[in-house]
């Protein structure tokens, strides 16, 4: 079985921002025109006022300050509240495949690789804006990698699961080298008129490269020691969003169609699979917590993040040990935690251990063990 390391990470991030504030402020418009074109049916009793949100609200709910969009136009508008995505041509490059080349290109430069070395690419996240032709073998194309590809959706434990795959793949002989991409474009899919979730998501495009160890160019590249994935089927975050939509008018464009969760279940029931999965993956490779200088964490929620790293550390954890970026980031759903390392991985030194993670909707958890070379 050949050993695999990740030689090379990459970071693509949006040209518009959108700030708390901004975002407060259009959906606080949009709460003032629906309590008044319902101000009658309010009175009655028919119809429940909706609430203002708060930039003091959004941060002790989520860490959340700030989110990079593709596109910003709409999303800020109280009459249109969505990103207004002009839709492309069948002949020219889609937007999510853009994302994920510009992620690509920083992965290979860092691991010193040119395209044509890729045996195959995974397109994993929690999105794809399209069935078929699979983003990956778009990317492949404009690319010019060799092989083969394919996409893969399990949510925000996408990359994980990805890297997995791709490490299986690499390990069994069916691929030398693979890009794993997580093109995120999850502000289409945010209902900018719920209070409780209008301000969760951000879009980017993460990459990683591996490969073979015995191949690898770069200098700085960190072994995967073990993967480990799980599923538990639950409906608390769900999106009903699809191509049989189409075929029911009447409920085409309800409101779960878009993200749709409730936390409080959420917090309750999955995170105690986190630490149940983290503490017997650590287990299976005879592996305590304090053995691991960092935790690249899911990036989703400040409040879970910091119930998980002191449930594995306890309470004097330092920021060093579980980096946060969804301070400026926001959810980036499978993307986060690729975000976390690749800006948070080059001060580690030879033989000292990592842990990247994902959980979220499935329910869905993964976890990938590194080491340093």
């Amino acid at each position: 079985m050949r050993q695999v390391v990740i030689s090379g990470s990459g970071l693509f991030t949006p040209p518009h921002s959108i700030t708390n504030d901004a975002l407060v402020e259009s959906f606080n418009a949009y709460v003032d025109m629906f309590n008044g074109e319902h101000a009658g049916l309010i009175e009655q009793g028919h119809v429940a006022p909706l609430a203002y949100s708060s930039s003091e609200f959004i941060e002790k709910a989520s860490g959340i300050k700030h989110r990079y969009v593709m596109v910003k136009e709409g999303i800020l508008d109280p009459e249109v509240m969505m990103p207004l995505i002009p839709e492309r041509g069948s002949d020219a490059i889609s937007l999510q495949a853009e994302m994920g080349i510009e992620a690509a290109i920083m992965a290979l430069e860092q691991a010193k690789l040119k395209a044509e070395q890729i045996d195959l690419i995974i397109v994993a996240c929690a999105y794809t804006q399209r069935a078929y032709p699979a983003m990956a073998i778009e990317i492949q194309r404009a690319l010019g990698t060799r092989g083969y590809g394919y996409d893969m959706q399990v949510a925000c434990s996408s990359a994980t699961f990805a890297i997995a795959a791709a490490t299986n793949a690499i390990a069994t002989g069916a691929a030398l080298r693979v890009l794993v991409i997580n093109p995120e474009i999850c502000s289409a899919q945010v209902n900018y008129r719920d209070r409780d979730s209008h301000f969760i998501f951000g879009d980017v495009a993460t990459a990683l490269v591996l490969e073979d160890q015995s191949l690898a160019q770069s200098d700085n590249h960190f072994t995967i020691l073990s993967t480990r994935c799980f599923t538990d089927y639950s409906n608390n975050i769900r999106s009903n969003f699809g191509f049989l939509n189409r075929c029911d008018p009447s409920t085409a464009h309800q409101a779960d169609k878009l993200f749709h969760q409730q936390g409080r279940k959420v917090f309750k029931e999955l995170l105690p699979m986190i630490y149940q999965h983290l503490d017997e993956h650590l287990a299976e490779n005879s592996l305590t917590p304090q053995a691991f200088k960092r935790f690249w964490l899911h990036q989703a929620n400040i409040n879970m993040n910091q119930f998980v790293v002191k449930k594995l550390l306890g309470d004097e954890v330092t920021p060093a040990q579980a980096p946060v970026v969804l301070d400026q980031y926001a959810n980036t759903a499978s993307a986060g935690s690729v975000i976390a390392f690749h800006q948070f991985s080059d001060d580690f030194k030879t033989g000292e251990l990592g842990l990247l993670s994902s959980f979220g909707a499935g329910y869905s958890i993964g976890s990938v063990i590194l080491q340093k070379q």
